[in-house]
């Protein structure tokens, strides 16, 4: 399978600057104590990426694993029709009470017909799912042909990648969740083995580009500028150095031939 690289996609698409990275990072560092304020501005900027590959006015969005809503508001902004999707009832009730576009269901057994939405989104989810590949799947088999799927995630070996443990889990996992509990008096919310799991840029690529019912439309690291999407073809550095990536696939009308 050949990885598209779409010209008009990127003339269309207002590509990211050093000023947008700055933004996101200074944002991201109040995810824990701010999370609405960060999770506001990602939310915005997803509409803005993914507009470069759907057109979002009158859009069938499922998010999955959208906990409390946090980018509802965004996507209706932009005139699509908004889905999101948690298993946890913790999550969905975060802010409150549930949006009423929420529904409790798991990734990896989406309650949604196939082929019926045009854009399935996925933004910091597929670490905390322990078997990852089974929802990408269904990801892909609930979007309708010429749909696109949008999926990012936080790889381990990022400098987040063990989240409230990190940069501990570079030492493994385990120890990083055993040290931060001697610390901090409690496990962390992130429990590796059982809530976080170790996702690899190179494994996502590799599924991506052996899936039979979906073409790799393009893998870049989500918060870099538009001249940094090279690091996403170089072994090793990209597993360190996206900090969180992203894998945009079109599904095909029809499986793609060779394809495993």
């Amino acid at each position: 399978m050949v990885e598209i690289d779409s010209v008009q996609s990127r003339e269309t698409c207002r590509r990211p600057t050093i000023g947008r990275s700055v933004r996101l990072f200074r944002a991201f560092l109040k995810e824990q104590t701010d999370p609405d304020h960060f999770y506001q501005i990602l939310a915005d900027d997803s509409v803005n990426q993914l507009s470069a590959y759907a057109p979002l006015n009158g859009a069938t969005v499922l998010d999955v694993g959208g906990g409390p809503g946090y980018f509802a508001e965004a996507f209706r902004g932009a005139g699509a029709r908004y889905v999101g999707l948690d298993p946890d009832v913790g999550e969905l009730s975060a802010r409150g009470e549930p949006d009423p576009g929420m529904i409790r269901a798991s990734g990896t057994a989406l309650p949604v017909r196939t082929g019926s939405v045009d854009v399935c989104y996925s933004s910091n989810v597929l670490e905390h799912v322990g078997d990852p590949w089974l929802m990408l799947s269904e990801m892909v088999r609930v979007t309708r042909p010429g749909g696109i799927v949008f999926m990012s995630y936080t790889p381990w070996y990022s400098p987040w990648g063990g989240h409230e443990t990190a940069p501990w889990h570079f030492l493994g996992g385990y120890y990083a969740a055993r040290r931060y509990e001697r610390r901090m008096g409690k496990p962390p919310k992130n429990s590796f083995g059982t809530s976080l799991f170790p996702v690899t840029v190179a494994a996502a690529q590799r599924w991506a580009h052996r899936c039979s019912d979906a073409e790799v439309v393009e893998t870049f690291p989500r918060y870099h500028p538009w001249w940094a999407k090279w690091i996403a073809r170089v072994p090793v550095v990209r597993e360190v150095a996206s900090w969180n990536f992203v894998v945009v696939l079109r599904r095909c009308d029809v499986p793609l031939s060779g394809a495993r």
